[in-house]
């Protein structure tokens, strides 16, 4: 077994305090790296709380993981030693049903296995996530990282970046659309690069007037304040797509009102309680509201390598471990752009 250092929330409301543990020894498939930084996600705060219920303790979160290859199993043949490499939410599915034939392990049939707050697939042991100095994956959970995107602003995109691309590219956002991004944070800043990247026109809602030129400077050609009746009235029945990424409670129905008729509206912001829809908010319109996980495996390389290649990377505040507890009250006020990543030399 491998002596780990890491921190971890040991109940409901605890802090995030220091927790040392084992990690097993890399099998014939493992890559063994090394975690250089780790990317913080609203759903640590929402997994580490407790709030969607069925948390497990002790509780390593962190699952926008960034590091170097120290070690590879004698069956590896996609990595070696000093590579850079990504570990995302997923470490583990049946790899046998129709979804992970296809590459989308993330909606694996007998569900997928979570970096963190999940059990390995024997449920032999508690998944221990990067908030930890090295990890153990097995090699198809593991993704190439180019080296001309700097690893801080690389964390995010194993999360935020993933659960923003893959719906966009579901429902083939591109020239012609009109698209709403709802929400400028961890995610929203994502879907905006994204969807700009993509050549839709793009428009960013928000309930903060003082963030309207950053949208702009992200890639939003219009910015509607959602608190304002007047603004979100004219835009009523113009919308091809919008992707909600807020996770905070808020009403639904006020965006369902502005898409075209059979436009889309995607949910991958996950609030703690349930939304209230009314049926006229979809059947006047023929309109679709969906909801997208995070992307399988080949799409999250096939982003990675975009992101490269096009000079894509998030927005981030990079923090010492030791910053854990006031990032999470920072995050709960918007206080970040857009994203904490923990730089975990400092653990």
């Amino acid at each position: 077994m491998l002596p780990t250092k890491g921190y971890a929330a040991q109940n409901a409301t605890s802090p995030i305090a220091p927790f040392s543990f084992e990690r097993r020894e890399p099998g014939d498939h493992d890559v063994l790296l090394t975690i250089s930084h780790c990317g913080v996600c609203h759903t640590d705060i929402h997994m580490s709380r407790d709030e969607w219920g069925g948390s497990l303790y002790p509780m390593v979160p962190g699952h926008e993981i960034i590091g170097t290859v120290q070690k590879v199993g004698s069956a590896v043949t996609k990595f070696a030693p000093g590579d850079r490499v990504g570990v995302g939410c997923i470490v583990d599915s049946c790899r046998s049903c129709s979804s992970c034939g296809e590459g989308l392990e993330s909606y694996c049939e007998s569900g997928c296995t979570w970096t963190y707050n999940s059990k390995t697939r024997d449920g032999s042991a508690l998944n221990f996530g990067g908030y930890s100095n090295q990890i153990v994956v097995e090699e198809r959970f593991v993704l190439k990282v180019s080296d001309k995107i700097d690893p801080a602003a690389a964390a995010p995109l194993l999360c935020a970046g993933i659960t923003t691309w893959s719906p966009l590219r579901h429902w083939k956002v591109g020239p012609g659309h009109k698209v709403g991004i709802v929400g400028l944070g961890g995610l929203g800043h994502m879907g905006i690069k994204f969807a700009h990247s993509f050549g839709a026109h793009v428009v960013c809602f928000t309930t903060s007037a003082g963030k309207t030129e950053d949208a702009k400077r992200l890639g939003a050609d219009e910015v509607i304040l959602s608190t304002n009746p007047e603004e979100m009235a004219k835009a009523t029945g113009t919308f091809d797509f919008i992707l909600d990424t807020v996770s905070a409670n808020h009403d639904l129905n006020a965006y369902l009102a502005l898409l075209k008729r059979d436009g889309t509206m995607c949910l991958v912001g996950v609030p703690s309680e349930a939304a209230a829809v009314h049926a006229f908010s979809l059947v006047g319109g023929r309109k679709r509201l969906v909801g997208s996980l995070v992307g399988g495996l080949p799409e999250t390389q096939e982003m990675l390598d975009y992101c490269a290649e096009h000079g894509i990377a998030s927005d981030v505040e990079v923090i010492p471990i030791s910053k854990i507890n006031e990032a999470y009250e920072r995050m709960l006020k918007s206080d970040v752009k857009y994203r904490f990543v923990i730089d975990m030399a400092t653990l």
